[in-house]
């Protein structure tokens, strides 16, 4: 009888430690983080494709998102599909392209912390070259760091702020690319 009792009592252990660990990963999957797989070349260099980003979700609670953070959200265009992009234009901004560059508010964006010298960013069917647009409340505008290879917001329009998942903060995988992501345009000093 002993036996029995010892094969239970493991068997009942397990199921517990089971359970507790699938109910702390639901509630980190659930409130807290969530992976993403890059998908594709528009984040070229700064993502590569295949790499695994963990995308940070209580954020968006606690924080209000910057220009410069790397969002995930619902794709417009397929929205059971999520896409990874740059926040360039914030809520009330003025998004125009002149000459290959980004100007926001009518004043050139540098980008050199994310983008080669030689990218240039030029219009789609959203937002044409010299046609400026006005982001809306809880909106805001993208675009991938790899500009010619990328649908974004000049093709698609503005992002709702209910349509993105989170702020990406780590690529964890593969663990020799294994960095925190950080926003060009914050100091940490």
């Amino acid at each position: 009888m002993g036996i029995l009792k010892f094969i239970w009592t493991f068997l009942a252990d397990s199921f517990q430690t089971l359970i507790l660990a699938a109910s702390i990963f639901l509630i980190i999957y659930i409130f807290l983080f969530r992976p993403f797989q890059v998908d594709g070349i528009s984040m070229f260099p700064t993502y590569k494709d295949g790499e695994y980003v963990l995308t940070n979700i209580i954020t968006l609670r606690m924080n209000k998102l910057q220009r410069g953070d790397v969002i995930v959200f619902q794709a417009p265009d397929a929205p059971d599909k999520d896409y990874i992009k740059r926040i360039i234009g914030l809520p009330g901004n003025t998004v125009s392209l002149h000459d290959g560059f980004v100007y926001i508010n009518n004043e050139k964006l540098n980008e050199s912390a994310y983008l080669a010298s030689d990218v240039k960013s030029y219009g789609g069917a959203f937002l044409k070259d010299d046609d400026p647009v006005t982001v809306p409340a809880d909106n805001y505008f993208v675009m991938g760091d790899n500009r010619p290879m990328s649908s974004d917001s000049r093709t698609f329009g503005f992002v709702k702020f209910e349509a993105v998942v989170g702020k990406s903060y780590f690529v964890y995988w593969p663990i020799a690319n294994m960095r925190l992501i950080k926003n060009p345009y914050i100091s940490t000093n």
